[in-house]
């Protein structure tokens, strides 16, 4: 190699790397360029010459990162090959260009000195500390020759932390060398680091005031914040006593640079971590100094001159880093102090608690909410809750909450000082939105904590402030709303306030109820309030929706003045038939209708909460709905339901079976007339007389007004809901003894548990025909030939609301749309509700049947027959979005209430086809998602949007959670864990990423899942549909199908006789889901544990999984003839099951997915160096000790 060859190569990299960089080159010159220096790094023999000559000072940063580059290249992929003296030359030459190859701290490139510590990083982790015992002694000579050094080498210290702690890139045994060695040498480490920041911050305290001097003091505060930042990369994880060594001297140190405005974030920073650590309570005690009068002062101090400077981005980081200090500072005395423990509160818990309330009161929502946290912790706490300080702090708390409820600090507007903090933190209104959600739902959970401690503060501020929201003028601010002239928007000042109120005296008022004894209830002033309430009149419908919620939250103290309750009921009634403008013909908007669900919401809540304070007014609360009946246009059907539901749950406080019966034949008399008329009956059963009926073939002129079926639908809708509220509501007593002498109780099982009759079956089944034939009719609708028959501004009537896709898409709704615009816009957006709302309420009435009519509904006859023929009936044509909520709302709640005598005669037949029929769909969709996203690039001008492919996708995704989420409830019981019927199976993906997998030893198949198991078709399609989702691409499905079902229903089936292909086909199956979901680490342990109880129980009987085994890429075959032969002898002593599971997961590695970004990357081996704690023979370690310089370890360790 001569320079003349070096000098020429470097010529050509220098002009490659100025055409990568120029924004002027071609594409293809560009490529060009890149493939040369690609090549170069990887072929190259002189690459360590022509890296260190393109390092040089003379040349341009961009040339020098790339020679740097190279140098970082040559360790990672070149370093296990290179010549030992080679090594050291590159070694020499690097620390060289540290102490002598970089410009100035403040000119030098922060890319240029990143890229220079990682180099040094990457050799420490090849060869330190065996190979090279002086490193840090190397170190801190170069921190000796000025600024420019001690940065790097604390970039250098930094990122070895972070590399062997943090992220842990290395191999086990070089991770544990490195970082016990680290940890032997940490008192040298951190006195380093602390002698480096007080040495540097004294300098650039002493200079930073003469102008002279500028560009040294800045050198010093450059290096004062890379020892801050190093710091904080050890802090975390170094034992607690380095921390707190020498009286704490770094915690002081830390809170003294609070006050320097250029070194304060990261100060704060160091001192966050520091507070926050966990570990034994006996090490965490010195902490405690930082309740001291000194540090107290410090943090205090900096708090008031950072929020006195206004609002600076600068200033505001560092104080929502205070603000973590002190609620970390809270964290620690939490779990400080406590009965048993020696730690005493501190004398300046007070000091500390006015701060703490200064930033739940600063007009940051963001620092308000962050505190809400720790006071929940400081209002449990077993001691510091008795503490009278802390009580005193109630009040306040309580008075700071009033203001941060309310809704202010929209980053689009300027009507409150929290909008330019805002502005920081959220990117649009919709998400400060969120964010004041769940902050406000915090809120409420602490001032329920506060109130528990004191009860009466809290209902008296209510009491003040619901008083004050009643008498004061409206103030509808500058927007009007749509709804109405001078009615509030939601952003108007009077709604934001009453708003506010109404949850402070929701949260305030309910937990006074349960924390005061009955004899202490201030009953008189909390009827006084509810008589204020009930007088208050009001036209906004905002503001009315407030009242309500207060009557309600009221109410409890009706329970000790039972004759205030007509004139609730009066107020309630009143407000279901709420208009704006008397007889408009304009569509209702949102928040006109909220008013009008709430009250009737309200009414049912009385009814089901409160059923014998309201049964003496029976007949009144009857004769108000008959009335309100009367009237067809009056109220919505919803409405109607609503009410006589409320009925419902009355009578059945009657608890007299002939008296409930014969009242709810009265109430449902209209609709039997109705539902079992001829005509009704014509329109039910055929589908182009129901489409006509519902006046879906029409063409309409002026979508927004003219509706000419709007009334036949809403007879149909009437039907419906009705029945569905009285399957829902109507129930035998509670008590066997009073359900004996109602009438209720017809007989026993077997088993000894009773058996009732619902007053509400006969009427119900006297309807279900008609019912079943509705379920035909519209699933039938979906046929091509019925859809070509809706009507031209019909032709989406069948298709998913804007909303229902914006939810699956997780799209936020625009806000103030939410209550200002009308419900329903045009009649097509009525017609889909209507067919969504028909079609989910249709299934809601059959997966409440079961519950509520027993065994009158199961054992209806050919109950199977007719639910097949049906609901199950057009599968094919039914659209994912309606599959869905008929799998949730219907088949899961009919099938876990069934009890067992109907398996075989009801729910197998059913089940049978339609597990059969899932699969197939199932796996149809999956192909062609797979499909689609491997052809993704040929297909761009596709008439399928990418929007309408992705909300098809999720469906997919979500129908699939449904059916895995039915087959396991179906056929797996969890031992002690009761299933959760409601449980959400669109629930968020945070599951899937849980890292500790172990699978529940405990679950078994359920009586049902035996019983299907059994019939030789079902049984297949449950086990390939487990088996081949493991490969489909929904991780969250993944992972509960491989925890929950698929071994058990595997095991079921292990004594028969499997055929060989079937069980490769299992196993394959798993090693698929592998390469599918390996890179999540959740799905990835839970799939290795399921491939090794297949292998290791079925191995034995099928030679056929070895061969399953041998396919899988870069297996090694002598590890897997050692793993085998220990699991087909017998005799051998069983290893332990984590090793045998580990090494079965070393054997399976090759089939095990990447994530995208590791898929094409080149690997990086780092070669283990003889271990430094092994137990050598003594003649050897004497001759080690002989030589103490360490040159004897370098020796014996030579490569």
């Amino acid at each position: 190699m001569s320079a003349e060859q070096v000098s020429s190569l470097c010529e050509q990299l220098v002009k490659a790397v100025t055409v990568i960089m120029d924004p002027a080159s071609t594409q293809r010159y560009r490529l060009e360029a890149l493939k040369f220096c690609e090549e170069f790094k990887e072929k190259c023999p002189i690459c360590v010459p022509c890296g260190l000559k393109l390092a040089e000072k003379t040349q341009t940063a961009i040339v020098r990162h790339f020679g740097l580059q190279i140098l970082e290249h040559v360790v990672k992929f070149r370093w296990n090959n290179m010549p030992r003296l080679e090594k050291v030359y590159l070694k020499n030459n690097v620390m060289g260009l540290i102490s002598s190859g970089t410009q100035s701290i403040l000119e030098e490139e922060s890319h240029i000195k990143d890229v220079l510590s990682r180099i040094v990083v990457e050799m420490i982790k090849r060869e330190w500390p065996q190979h090279w015992p002086d490193m840090l002694k190397e170190l801190d000579t170069l921190s000796k020759q000025g600024e420019t050094q001690t940065e790097l080498v604390m970039f250098i210290l930094l990122r070895l932390a972070e590399d062997v702690v943090t992220f842990q890139t290395l191999p086990t045994q070089r991770r544990r060398d490195i970082q016990q060695t680290l940890t032997q040498n940490m008192e040298k480490i951190f006195s380093f680091l602390l002698t480096t920041l007080q040495q540097n911050v004294n300098k650039y305290r002493r200079m930073k005031a003469d102008l002279a001097q500028e560009p040294k003091a800045q050198a010093n505060c450059r290096v004062g914040i890379a020892a801050l930042n190093t710091l904080a990369g050890y802090i975390d994880w170094v034992a607690l006593s380095h921390i707190t060594a020498d009286n704490c001297k770094l915690l002081e140190m830390l809170c003294l640079l609070l006050n320097e405005p250029e070194l304060q974030i990261g100060a704060a920073e160091c001192l966050l971590i520091a507070v926050s650590r966990k570990g034994k309570l006996e090490d965490r005690k010195p902490l405690m100094v930082l309740f001291g009068d000194v540090a107290m002062h410090y943090i205090l101090s900096a708090a008031q001159t950072a929020d006195g400077e206004g609002l600076v981005e600068k200033h505001y980081v560092f104080l929502k880093r205070l603000c973590q200090v002190l609620c970390a500072l809270g964290s620690q005395l939490c779990a400080l102090l406590g009965p048993d423990s020696d730690v005493e509160t501190p004398t300046n818990f007070g000091k500390y608690l006015d701060s703490f309330l200064a930033f739940t009161t600063h007009p940051s929502q963001f620092l308000r909410s962050s505190t809400q946290i720790t006071w929940g912790a400081l209002f449990r706490h077993e001691v510091l809750s008795r503490d009278p300080l802390l009580l005193a702090m109630i009040p306040k708390y309580l008075r700071a909450s009033m203001t941060n409820l309310v809704k202010v600090g929209f980053p689009s507007k300027t009507d409150s000082t929290s909008c330019e903090y805002s502005r920081f933190d959220f990117d649009s209104d919709e998400d400060f939105n969120a964010f004041f959600n769940s902050f406000r739902a915090q809120q409420g959970e602490v001032m329920r904590m506060a109130c528990r401690l004191d009860p009466r503060t809290g209902f008296q501020m209510a009491g003040e402030w619901l008083k004050y929201q009643l008498t004061a003028p409206v103030d509808t601010g500058p927007m009007n709303s749509k709804t109405g002239e001078g009615l509030c928007s939601i952003f108007s000042p009077s709604f934001v306030q009453w708003d506010a109120m109404t949850f402070f005296s929701e949260s305030v008022i309910s937990q006074m109820f349960r924390t005061l004894d009955k004899d202490e209830i201030p009953v008189n002033d909390g009827i006084d309030l509810l008589q204020l309430v009930l007088n208050f009149e009001t036209k906004d419908p905002l503001i009315l929706s407030c009242v309500l919620t207060n009557v309600s939250a009221l109410f409890p103290f009706v329970t000790y003045r039972p004759e205030y309750l007509p004139q609730v009921l009066s107020k309630l009634f009143a407000s279901v038939t709420f208009e704006v403008i008397e007889e408009s013909k304009a569509p209702r908007t949102r928040a006109v209708k909220n008013v009008r669900r709430h009250a009737c919401s309200s009414i049912i809540k009385m009814c089901r909460d409160y059923p014998q304070l309201v049964l003496p007014n029976f007949e009144m609360l009857y004769n108000h709905v008959k009335q309100l009946l009367s009237n067809e246009l009056l109220l919505t059907q919803m409405e109607k339901c609503a009410l006589m539901e409320a009925l419902v749950l009355i009578s059945n406080q009657f608890k007299d079976y002939e008296r409930q019966k014969a009242f709810l034949e009265e109430l449902m008399a209209p609709v039997a007339g109705l539902w079992l008329s001829p005509e009704m009956q014509r329109v039910l059963s055929d589908p182009e007389a129901f489409i006509s009926y519902v006046g879906a073939d029409n063409k309409i002129a002026d979508p927004i007004l003219e509706d000419p079926s709007g009334l036949n639908r809403s007879r149909i809708s009437f039907c419906v809901y009705t029945i569905l509220g009285v399957v829902k509501r109507a129930r035998w007593p509670a008590a066997t003894e009073e359900a004996k002498a109602g009438g209720f109780l017809v007989g026993y099982m077997p088993s000894g548990s009773p058996i009732y009759r619902n007053p509400c079956t006969e009427q119900v089944l006297k309807l279900f025909d008609n019912l079943l034939a509705l379920i035909r009719t519209h699933n039938n609708l979906y046929m091509p030939e019925m859809v070509a028959r809706l009507g031209e501004t019909f032709a989406k009537a069948l298709d998913m609301l804007e909303v229902e896709k914006n939810a699956i898409l997780g799209l936020p709704q625009p806000l103030l749309e939410l209550y200002d615009s009308p419900v329903y816009k045009t009649v097509l957006e009525r017609m889909q509700g209507f067919f969504c709302t028909l079609y989910d309420n249709c299934f809601h009435i059959l997966g409440n049947a079961g519950p509520s009519m027993q065994q009158d509904f199961y054992t209806v006859e050919g109950l199977a027959t007719q639910l097949l023929s049906s609901a199950f009936i057009n599968l094919n044509n039914i659209p994912d979005y309606r599959l869905r909520p008929m799998l949730r709302v219907f088949v899961k709640p009919l099938v876990l209430s069934c009890p067992s005598e109907y398996y075989e005669t009801l729910v197998c037949p059913m089940l049978g086809p339609l597990f059969t029929y899932l699969h197939m769909r199932l796996s149809q969709k999956w192909q062609v998602i797979n499909q689609r996203s491997m052809l993704c690039e040929d297909d761009a001008a596709d008439d399928n949007p990418e929007s309408q492919e992705m909300l098809e996708e999720q469906l997919v995704r979500l129908l699939t959670r449904e059916v895995m989420d039915l087959i396991t409830v179906c056929c797996v019981s969890k031992k002690g864990v009761e299933h959760n019927t409601t449980a959400a199976v669109d629930g968020d993906d945070d599951e899937a990423m849980a890292t500790e997998v172990t699978p529940p030893a405990s679950a078994e198949l359920t009586e049902l899942g035996k019983c299907l198991m059994k019939q030789e078709d079902v049984c297949t399609a449950l086990l390939i549909t487990a088996y081949t989702s493991l490969s489909w691409k929904d991780t969250l499905s993944c992972q509960r199908t491989t925890t929950q079902l698929c071994w058990p229903l595997l095991k079921q089936v292990l004594p028969g006789n499997l055929l060989p292909d079937a069980v490769s086909w299992f196993f394959t199956s798993v090693l698929k889901g592998l390469q599918t979901h390996g890179q999540h680490d959740g799905c990835m342990a839970a799939l290795v544990h399921l491939a090794f109880q297949i292998y290791e129980a079925l191995r034995p009987r099928y030679a056929e999984l070895k061969a399953v085994m041998e396919q899988i890429p870069d297996i090694q075959r002598d590890s897997l003839e050692q793993f085998d032969s220990k699991l087909l002898n017998p005799t051998l002593q069983k290893v332990a099951d984590k090793r045998r599971k580990d090494h079965f997961k070393r054997l399976i590695t090759g089939c095990i997915g990447k994530p995208l970004g590791e898929q094409f990357r080149k690997e990086v081996h780092i070669r283990n160096l003889p271990s430094l704690f092994k137990k050598v023979k003594p003649s050897l370690e004497t001759d080690v000790l002989e030589n103490e310089d360490g040159e004897g370890l370098t020796a014996l360790f030579e490569p």
